[in-house]
């Protein structure tokens, strides 16, 4: 039976299925029905029906092998601009839909392999199933692979919106982007856990929306396009720190223009930067009349070096301190400890929260040669001392990170210091200078003082009171337990 009789033979049993349908529905009832299934007609007409379509259905197990690669990687290309390679036999399967499968299989872009997949399925139309040439690509899935990026191909998944996804789709699930340098080394690891590409019919264009991880902090974003002005737009939502990023880019032919939106909780901020081949800059603020911060930095890509500078009233240390902070996690995950990495932040803010007898601090940091410290910092406690970080070291020990350190404090007004607390007068000695070191656990939340020295004199019975110093939640109990902790200290300074 030809391809045209089959399907006139199909049309014309279904035409008669409704005709009998339509005939008899409105007269159904127990008596009724007891008589149509005895009618072996009907019967008969549905298991025909069945075994056509299910035959139907079973026709691309019989398409050869290299003619059907071939077919699905030329449409592949045509539909995503993605190469295909098949490296083993492709599968076919006809539940829930008709689908073909590959367990080992290769991207190519621009020439250059950029992913292995192990789990491939390529969705098909029931239409035309008669022939391998007039197959219809309904959507694809990518599962399980690792897609290697460098600066070369880094915008591969924003060029992915440039295709038409009016009538087929691409989903990429439980797979990892490494993103390299040109030497190759893995800068970070992004896992998507399930991504779309899709045509919004209620917006009219082109999108992407994902679930991703990275350092193993959760994220979404949405990303869309303006073909006409070239403009991406980004939203990015990072529940877990409350927080929400709306980001324009303008694609110039030399450059990148973008501003973004940033609001975290109730508050609202937003960046201006510029990216261009190999340089990133930026400026960062609260954009009201009187500023209330203001930040701004560059980045070269090569040689890899930067810089941010910042001025801001109020410096929110909370998320610095909270053990499951992005900044915490980007420090543990020791990425920021490549020796390629050449990076410096100076930092100024006037007061500290939550630390408020805490001012005029000065966060001076560098990442050089895979080493993170911030020498030369300072802060002002009140009008009684300065306090100077030395030889400082940030690490990972054993999944927990550590700052270790030297404090120099000079003591402009000890007697201030004595009042504040409470201290009895007949133990108000004059000090001029403390010198410590110092290991903090952000994770436990534990300082470790030791060969402790007040006016350069060393007192074991303090440094065994100061060698384990418990930062408590509660703010009021911290206060309590570090005056009564600082008060013991005087005392056998005192003699």
């Amino acid at each position: 039976m030809s391809k045209s009789n089959f399907l006139k033979f199909v049309k014309n049993i279904n035409i008669s299925i409704n005709s009998l349908l339509e005939k008899n529905l409105n007269k159904l009832n127990f008596h009724n029905l007891t008589k149509l299934i005895k009618n072996n007609k009907i019967i008969l007409t549905f298991v025909a029906v069945f075994i056509f379509f299910l035959s139907y259905l079973l026709l691309p197990t019989l398409y050869k092998q290299n003619e059907l690669k071939n077919l699905l990687q030329s449409k592949l290309i045509n539909k995503f601009n993605l190469q295909f390679n098949f490296e083993t036999d492709l599968k076919y399967n006809f539940f829930p839909s008709p689908h073909f499968t590959s367990s080992q299989s290769i991207i190519e872009y621009k020439n250059e392999k950029i992913s292995k997949v192990k789990n491939l399925k390529i969705y098909i139309s029931l239409e035309n199933l008669f022939s391998v040439s007039n197959l219809k690509i309904n959507k694809i899935i990518i599962k399980d692979a690792n897609f290697q990026l460098k600066k070369d191909n880094y915008y591969l998944f924003l060029d992915l919106l440039n295709n038409n996804y009016k009538d087929t789709s691409l989903k990429i699930k439980d797979s990892n982007i490494f993103f390299r340098n040109n030497e190759k080394e893995v800068l970070f690891i992004n896992k998507i856990l399930d991504m779309k590409y899709f045509f919004d019919t209620k917006e009219i264009k082109n999108k992407i929306f994902s679930k991703n991880e990275i350092f193993n902090l959760p994220y979404e974003v949405e990303i869309f396009k303006e073909d006409d002005k070239k403009k991406f737009f980004t939203n990015l939502n990072l529940n877990f720190l409350q927080l929400k990023i709306q980001n324009e880019l303008i694609d110039k032919k030399n450059s990148k223009i973008g501003k973004a939106i940033i609001n975290n909780k109730k508050k609202r901020s937003f960046i201006d930067y510029r990216l261009e081949k190999n340089f990133f800059e930026f400026n960062y603020s609260d954009k009201s009349d009187k500023k209330n911060f203001l930040y701004n930095g560059f980045f070269n890509i090569k040689p890899f070096y930067s810089y941010l500078n910042g001025n801001t009233e109020e410096l929110d240390l909370s998320e610095l301190f909270n053990s499951n902070s992005l900044v915490i996690q980007m420090l543990k995950s020791k990425i920021l400890n490549s020796k390629n990495i050449d990076f410096k932040l100076n930092l100024k803010a006037k007061n500290i929260f939550p630390l408020s007898d805490f001012k005029n601090f000065s966060l001076i940091s560098k990442i050089e040669e895979g080493l993170i410290d911030i020498d030369n910092s300072e802060i002002n406690w009140k009008n009684f001392a300065t306090i100077k970080i030395t030889d400082s070291l940030i690490f990972n020990r054993n999944g927990e990170l550590f700052l270790d350190g030297k404090l120099n404090i000079k003591v402009s007004d000890y007697m201030e210091i004595y009042k504040f607390l409470l201290t009895p007068k007949n133990l108000r000695n004059e000090i001029k200078f403390i010198d410590l070191n110092f290991s903090y656990n952000f994770d436990q939340k534990i300082v470790n003082l030791n060969d402790i020295k007040i006016d350069k004199i060393y007192n074991n019975r303090i440094n065994k009171i100061m060698n384990n110093i418990i930062l408590q939640e509660n703010k009021l109990q911290n206060k309590i337990y570090l005056k009564n902790l600082l008060n013991e200290v005087i005392k056998y300074h005192s003699g």
